[in-house]
């Protein structure tokens, strides 16, 4: 007697039980359904576009051996999306206003539908996991965030995602919400920058609101987003707020996600308690994408937003030859390049995108799109002492003299920005440093340049000397 599609993939299911973790098999292929057994495939159903890539490039090779023996013939297991979950409940979710805004609306969080109303800053509902694109450098933090998404508060909790900015951090941490109401739309959510956290702690202090503020933030919240939390950074009483609204929503089971620009223990201003704690879950990174992740990246831009022009293949690889600092910036080219195209009354190639984003080609490469190598390590701190009036073995000192100081800081924010080094490799660099010199020295150039027209220009030369080289 032959097995029914969903007998099959019951007996399959319990097979992979032995072959993969428990947590793998309950977030990536329990969700799932058998649909049909057609000419030597099993179609199984997932919840979403985002699930079918995933266990296709995961788990599909060890389904498909799995499945041979069980069905007695070779066959294929192969995903889709199953049609009856393909439409997007209405979702109810709010954002945190501002103090004054909930008193004059009322008590506006407590109500999980008046709540929307007040939001102040609503979900993108772009920001799903079907639109975002998996690559090796987000691969880990794509899983989690999926993971969190299927089992709120049990999975990983807290989640932590930590990458530079561009990177998809946002997205993933929206689509989570998106997910999780879509599955259960009386979800309440409450998404939030930390910058805003701040504001409403000091607010609340001079209003004398604290309670407030406390019952809002600690009360009716069953998934708790919060960006940027590196802005935390030597907020003592904002820690200490955030320190008991983080313990309450974890015990009580509430999904927590956090984003930063750098894992925990590289938030040399933070409270180690809270360091602690944003370490008990999941700490995930989104790096800077690949070419092959770049072409993609591009092509999925180009479909979601359902172009007139297309753009041809040989002008997609160009582009993500020459833009990688981060994905916004490369979809933004896109829109620039055809923009570009309508003004100039030209078709798209790969001579107008080369006109149209000369200012997006990197230092590194030259007009021609050939690369060129990197400067070391040794050559930025070369140029730097040189312009400087100091040497490089004093850059490499442990001399804290002014003279030195500052000559130190460009040579390290230079090899951060030119070189993508690691905080810990550029310590070492400089004299076995730690990673909190090398945040700080960062910070300040940076600071410094936003406020110094003379120091930012100083400094542009000498990047145009190592990228010249």
């Amino acid at each position: 007697m032959q097995l029914s599609a969903k007998e099959a993939w019951k007996r399959i299911l319990d097979e992979t039980r032995r072959e993969l973790p428990d947590h793998t098999v309950r977030t990536w292929l329990e969700p799932t359904e058998a649909i049909a057994l057609d000419g030597g495939r099993l179609i199984v159903g997932a919840p979403d576009q985002f699930a079918v890539e995933w266990n296709e490039m995961k788990h599909a090779e060890l389904l498909s051996r799995l499945a041979e023996p069980v069905l007695g013939q070779p066959t294929s297991v192969v995903f889709r999306v199953q049609e009856d979950r393909q439409t997007r409940p209405q979702m109810d979710f709010f954002v945190a206003p501002p103090p004054s805004a909930a008193r004059a609306n009322g008590d506006a969080t407590n109500g999980r539908h008046g709540s929307a109303n007040s939001s102040t800053q609503p979900l993108n509902e772009r920001y799903t996991f079907d639109t975002f694109v998996i690559g090796k450098s987000n691969e880990l933090a794509a899983a989690a965030s999926h993971a969190a998404a299927e089992s709120p508060g049990k999975t990983y909790n807290p989640l932590f995602i930590y990458g530079a900015t561009g990177l998809g951090k946002t997205h993933l941490m929206q689509a989570i919400a998106h997910t999780v109401c879509e599955r259960v739309p009386e979800t309440r959510v409450l998404y939030v920058g930390a910058e805003q956290f701040i504001n409403e702690v000091i607010e609340s202090i001079h209003s004398r609101t604290m309670p407030e503020f406390r019952r809002r933030y600690r009360g009716d919240v069953d998934l708790f987003l919060v960006d940027d939390v590196h802005f935390l950074e030597g907020k003592e009483m904002t820690q200490e707020e955030f320190f008991h609204t983080f313990n309450a929503l974890y015990e009580g089971n509430r999904q927590i996600v956090l984003t930063s620009d750098r894992p925990p223990k590289e938030l040399p201003g933070l409270e180690a308690r809270l360091v602690s704690r944003f370490e008990w879950g999941m700490v995930a990174d989104v790096g800077h994408p690949d070419l092959e992740h770049r072409i993609a990246i591009l092509r999925k831009k180009q479909e979601q937003d359902h172009l007139e022009t297309t753009i041809p293949d040989n002008v997609l690889r160009f582009i993500a030859e020459h833009v990688r600092s981060n994905v916004r910036e490369l979809e933004g080219c896109i829109i620039k390049l055809l923009l570009f195209a309508s003004l100039k009354h030209k078709e798209v190639s790969i001579e107008l995108a080369r006109e149209a984003l000369s200012d997006k080609i990197r230092p590194g490469e030259g007009a021609d799109g050939a690369e060129r190598a990197l400067p070391s390590i040794n050559k930025v701190q070369e140029v730097v002492a040189r312009r400087w009036g100091v040497t490089p073995d004093g850059l490499r000192s442990k001399a804290r003299i002014k003279t030195l100081t500052v000559p130190r800081q460009i040579a390290m924010y230079l090899a951060r920005e030119l070189l993508e080094m690691q905080l810990v490799e550029i310590g070492q660099a400089f004299g076995g440093r730690d990673h909190s010199t090398v945040i700080h020295s960062v910070d300040k150039v940076t600071q410094q340049m936003t406020r110094d027209r003379a120091f930012r220009e100083r400094i542009e030369h000498a990047r145009q000397e190592l990228c010249a080289e």
